[in-house]
């Protein structure tokens, strides 16, 4: 199971003298999940994606940076943070 995920960006995304072209996202703790509802993570909405990612991404995003983002790049980091929730794969062996 993957902790943290790089990310690049089609689109970078600029922020007064800097260019952000990949982020690194971290799985979410509980304690990062409050105010959410886990279905609507998983069903990629937009708006939770919002409060959820500048929580867990590095460079830290802001909801103004978040909202700027190309749609194919939101779509990949949405995918992402639904990965952080598929249960484990079993190794060989286990069952």
């Amino acid at each position: 199971m993957h902790t943290t995920e790089s990310i690049p960006l089609a689109v970078p995304l600029q922020r007064g003298d800097q260019t952000i072209t990949a982020l690194t996202l971290r799985r979410p703790g509980s304690g990062e999940l409050r105010g959410l509802k886990l279905m609507d993570l998983l069903n990629m909405d937009t708006v939770s994606l919002s409060v959820l990612l500048p929580r867990i991404s590095t460079p830290t995003l802001t909801k103004a940076d978040v909202e700027a983002l190309d749609p194919a790049d939101l779509l990949n980091l949405g995918i992402e943070v639904t990965n952080f929730f598929a249960p484990p794969s079993p190794t060989p062996g286990q069952g």
